[in-house]
């Protein structure tokens, strides 16, 4: 398998499960700026949409979208229990966090990014950003993961969304379970692995 991926972007999540699922994979890093590869190939001819993360199958097929991607690499190796079984509420449940995360935390923070918004504009993106955080976090006090005690895809997600934190001045502080939880997914030897293969750790 190949993730085309730029660090620190939302591919880091699919980065993550493929350590956690410690199956074989290839890494092409994209130039999100020119939508080229590092061998000037068109990054739109993998993804039309232009952005990460991609994957491209042994057979050739591209499954492109994160959620979907993480999702059908924990299914490749269900004895890790990345994910719930296909079909019982849990998994569901899995599915319900994947969409908080991409459409309601994923977005709201991505925007910030940015540099076209202006003050006004990126204070109602944190606004909003910080009343999911306000109904998120209390979850992360009581469990230990998003899905409670077993670590999942989401976790890696949100882990990578959350990280993004710093780099647009949104403060966790008021929300010490995430800061604690963000420490602790920091740990875990996939996301160790994941992070110097992208060069963001020495």
């Amino acid at each position: 398998m190949k993730l085309y991926y730029s660090p620190g972007a939302c591919s880091l999540s699919t980065h993550i499960v493929l350590c956690e699922t410690e199956l074989t994979y290839d890494l092409v890093r994209v130039d999100l700026n020119t939508k080229s590869l590092e061998n000037k190939q068109d990054f739109y001819k993998i993804n039309p949409f232009g952005y990460v993360p991609a994957l491209e199958l042994k057979n050739g097929k591209i499954l492109l979208e994160g959620p979907a991607i993480i999702q059908y690499l924990a299914d490749q190796v269900p004895e890790k229990q990345l994910a719930p079984v296909n079909g019982t509420f849990e998994r569901y449940q899995l599915q319900q966090q994947l969409n908080l995360i991409s459409t309601e935390l994923h977005k709201g923070l991505g925007g910030l990014f940015n540099p076209a918004f202006s003050s006004d504009t990126q204070e109602i993106f944190k606004n909003n950003f910080s009343r999911r955080l306000d109904v998120l976090a209390p979850k992360l006090s009581d469990d230990s993961y998003l899905l409670g005690e077993q670590f999942s895809v989401a976790d890696a997600y949100l882990f990578t969304v959350l990280s993004w934190c710093p780099m647009v001045g949104f403060d966790l502080a008021k929300w010490p379970e995430l800061v604690t939880y963000q420490q602790k997914i920091a740990r875990r030897p996939s996301v160790q692995k994941a992070l110097k293969e992208e060069g963001l750790l020495d």
